[in-house]
């Protein structure tokens, strides 16, 4: 707890007779951040604990074998995030740009970018899906126009709206979406995701016939196609990272997309699962100091393109367009990276 905000807290409360188990925790959590004990004094008495009470906590907090365990487990995070600086520093070496790949193969795919977990945007590769010629608001509203599916709603009212994304979900007619999406003009209040698939993918299952499919790089199971995003200009989706390696495929508008290596965990206020509060389109350096110096490599994503979004890179994604993209994690090689993770999200 920052000690100025507590300071000003404490000075409203009424003078307490003892330290209670919120302040030990606040004691050793501060504790635990490097504070000098003597700038913790104030504070406590400040909040109407006696001096002597206030000394003898802390000292008993200092000599706690349970504190000297947390800080042994502190050191053991300090080095990782060393270890993690390392690959961090060396990626300003490279280019600040996300490469572009004509056609790669899959064995180059492999060797250069999916085991070195290096993203890249592939082209030339989905020119023989027939929904890039097929799918437009027109087609869609024609083909499907009575399908129920579902859209998250009410996003703008939600700081959250992704970690929150279950209590935003909505049924409504696929017709009444796609008129939706033609007239609002820019606007992040309403998008179809991935979050929505379960319902969705029965309800236009006959759009996946327009898919195509990408042997060099991905399994041929009919089952595990893809996941289908579909939304207005302005749709955004904050920085995250993914649990799989993804692939986005564009098909219709263009997205901005900016990316973050894995190794710059630790400075990415990550404290929630896969989220982080730090904002893609105006990162403040105020609120988030340890952003400063992060590699932050920008795209922007063509129709007719693939970009490999690789496993823990950290991705913003803005639609400039209209925007239809699919998502696809069924790759060739081993892609089970979420059965080892952490099953407490609180960070």
């Amino acid at each position: 707890m920052d000690l100025k905000q507590h300071a000003k807290t404490a000075a409203k409360v009424q003078p307490i007779a003892r330290v209670d188990a919120n302040w030990r925790r606040w004691i050793a959590e501060n504790l635990m951040l490097g504070l000098h004990p003597s700038a913790l004094t104030p504070i406590l008495t400040q909040a109407g604990i006696p001096a002597t009470e206030a000394q003898s906590e802390i000292e008993t907090a200092l000599r706690s074998p349970y504190l000297q365990g947390a800080r042994r487990l502190a050191n053991r995070l300090a080095k990782r995030d060393w270890t993690l600086s390392i690959q961090a520093t060396l990626n300003k070496l490279g280019k600040q740009e996300v490469p572009r790949r004509e056609r790669l193969s899959g064995d180059d795919f492999l060797e250069q970018h999916y085991r070195l977990n290096r993203p890249v945007i592939i082209t030339g590769m989905l020119d023989h899906f027939p929904a890039r010629t097929k799918w437009n608001l027109d087609y869609f509203e024609q083909q499907f126009n009575e399908r129920m599916v579902e859209v998250q709603f009410g996003r703008d009212a939600d700081a959250q709206y992704e970690l929150n994304s279950i209590a935003h979900k909505r049924q409504l007619p696929f017709g009444e979406y796609v008129r939706m999406v033609r007239d609002s003009g820019r606007s992040n209040d309403f998008y179809m995701t991935a979050n929505n698939d379960s319902r969705n993918r029965d309800s236009l299952k006959e759009l996946w016939n327009d898919v195509g499919t990408l042997p060099e790089y991905l399994d041929e199971d009919p089952e595990r196609r893809g996941f289908f995003w579909f939304g207005p200009a302005g749709t955004v989706t904050p920085f995250h990272h993914d649990l799989t390696n993804n692939f986005m495929a564009q098909i219709i508008g263009r997205k901005r997309v900016r990316l973050i290596a894995p190794s710059e965990l630790p400075k990415l206020y990550n404290f929630r699962h896969c989220f982080t509060d730090v904002d893609g389109r105006n990162i403040d350096l105020q609120r988030f100091p340890a952003m400063a110096g992060v590699q932050v490599l920008d795209c922007v994503l063509e129709p007719g393109e693939i970009l490999f979004l690789p496993v823990g890179w950290w991705h913003f994604v803005e639609a400039l367009d209209i925007s239809v993209t699919l998502a696809m994690t069924n790759f060739r090689w081993h892609n089970d990276f979420y059965s080892n993770y952490p099953p407490d999200h609180d960070f």
